[in-house]
């Protein structure tokens, strides 16, 4: 079972990049905006341009920071806020015990050790795709986003491995029956951040949605 999280997201900046910065949103836009879209819509408002992963580094997305300063690092609140039975908390935010779902293949895992956090979107997609433009800030509220549950979900370790940093073209959920979700909450979360697409992402997405309930995601923008 998931739960809602929230988080304060850093202030946003314009850097400059080495990259073409994409075109100014035109439809008014603005973070904290909630919009609720059919997914098929909410898909075709989605921006198509190439993606290009030059000057990409995992360490440019600082991730599992203790954002409230509670001693829990993103990890650790998404692991407490994401388990079906509570685990155990000891000192420095240390979890022990406890039960987890991981529906990208179906499986029940005990204790936290064979899990990871995996970002829905993964980093060097969300380079590709326009996080190339953003301020350090930006990519560091990104990659600890606990303020849309679609953002960040724990799966097994061996499913999030297996699917690195691959979009919906080659990769989605070896449980058939996650594709839709998967599908529409990555829809969501490329809304959410004013990410492109590309068209085979595109294609992909079309081609699995084709087969799902239109579902209307609702969306608060981060950017």
């Amino acid at each position: 079972m998931r739960f809602a999280r929230t988080a304060a997201l850093a202030a946003m900046l314009t850097p400059a990049a080495a990259h073409a910065v994409p075109a100014a949103d035109p439809t008014g836009r603005a973070a904290g905006q909630t919009v609720t879209l059919p997914v098929r819509d909410a898909l075709a408002a989605l921006p198509v341009r190439s993606e290009d992963r030059t000057g990409y580094e995992r360490t440019k997305f600082k991730h599992w920071v203790d954002a409230d300063k509670d001693g829990c690092t993103t990890r650790a609140e998404v692991l407490k806020a994401e388990a079906v039975i509570v685990p155990e908390q000891g000192a420095r935010c240390a979890l022990t015990g406890g039960e987890w779902y991981s529906p990208y293949d179906d499986r029940y895992l005990q204790g936290p050790r064979g899990l990871d956090i995996d970002h829905l979107i993964p980093l060097a997609e969300a380079w590709d795709s326009g996080a190339f433009a953003w301020s350090p800030a930006e990519r560091q509220s990104y990659a600890n986003d606990l303020g849309d549950e679609r953002a960040l979900i724990a799966v097994s370790a061996a499913s999030n491995r297996a699917k690195a940093d691959q979009d919906p073209t080659t990769w989605l959920p070896p449980a058939a029956g996650y594709h839709c979700q998967y599908a529409t909450d990555w829809v969501a979360d490329k809304t959410r951040w004013n990410l492109s697409i590309d068209t085979s992402e595109e294609a992909a997405l079309s081609q699995t949605l084709s087969h799902c309930p239109n579902t209307p995601v609702t969306v608060t923008l981060a950017r």
